[in-house]
């Protein structure tokens, strides 16, 4: 597998308790991995811990082939890195074509990436350029933040829960925009609790739970594993073949127990 982004054996506390214990995160390229788990089981955790926002108590991060034990956001972003948080990342001072700008003049864009005005009408925010973020709905803010994105034509994207409180035309366009990253060859990795639009979205599927992390692989492999369908979507698996359900195949950690609200 082509990777781009591996993140290895990651241990994390806080306050004494352990969130994570031997967690990984691997992202090819060309590919939308689906970072899934219950609430409280550490994705977001480990998401920073990617990005360098969080130090880890242990393990790695290493992108495109570079080793990083003290990863930073502002190191990454040059070699290509986009976060997206699980909160609002306009700032309401500027317009959105203003903040359109200001990524082409700090950051630069990679080759081959859409103008401004190309990566607002993809998003369906080409309307919306002079407006500040203040004034948009959720669905379009998160468009929006998408546009971004899109401008920056990054080569890993990084995005926890994208698709909370959006309407379905919204999630729609969101994940087109997912797809339309990972077909131009960008490592996308996602977060959140929409299973089914991120199950559409998705080429992989990583499993985030009890501290560790399970790399189910497809999402017909992920539908097919017993623990997974159980513990997780609380559904009986879907047989590959009509046979026994996968078992699936660990990243790290000891065999999955029941993810804990």
């Amino acid at each position: 597998m082509n990777w781009l982004l591996e993140v290895d054996c990651v241990g994390k506390r806080f306050a004494g308790r352990s969130v994570l214990t031997s967690a990984s995160l691997w992202a090819p390229r060309g590919a939308v991995t689906f970072l899934v788990g219950r609430g409280g089981m550490g994705k977001s955790t480990l998401l920073r811990i990617a990005t360098g926002i969080l130090s880890a108590d242990s393990g790695y991060v290493r992108f495109d082939g570079v080793t990083h034990l003290r990863p930073r956001l502002h190191r990454l972003a040059r070699c290509g890195l986009f976060y997206l948080p699980d909160r609002d990342l306009l700032s309401d001072v500027f317009t959105l074509w203003q903040h359109l700008n200001a990524v082409r003049c700090r950051i630069g864009a990679s080759e081959g990436g859409l103008s401004e005005q190309q990566a607002a009408e993809r998003l369906g925010v080409g309307h919306l350029v002079d407006r500040t973020p203040g004034s948009l709905s959720s669905g379009e803010r998160r468009r929006a933040e998408l546009a971004l994105v899109l401008a920056r034509n990054p080569r890993c994207l990084l995005a926890d829960e994208p698709f909370r409180h959006l309407a379905p035309l919204d999630a729609d366009v969101v994940g087109a925009a997912l797809r339309f990253l990972a077909a131009r060859g960008c490592a996308v990795v996602v977060t959140g609790h929409e299973v089914r639009s991120l199950f559409e979205v998705a080429d992989r599927v990583t499993w985030c739970t009890s501290g560790t992390t399970y790399d189910l692989g497809t999402v017909v492999d992920a539908r097919a594993h017993l623990h997974f369908c159980r513990d997780y979507l609380g559904t009986l698996p879907q047989s590959v073949d009509g046979g026994t359900p996968a078992d699936g195949t660990r990243t790290s950690g000891a065999e999955p127990r029941a993810a804990r609200d």
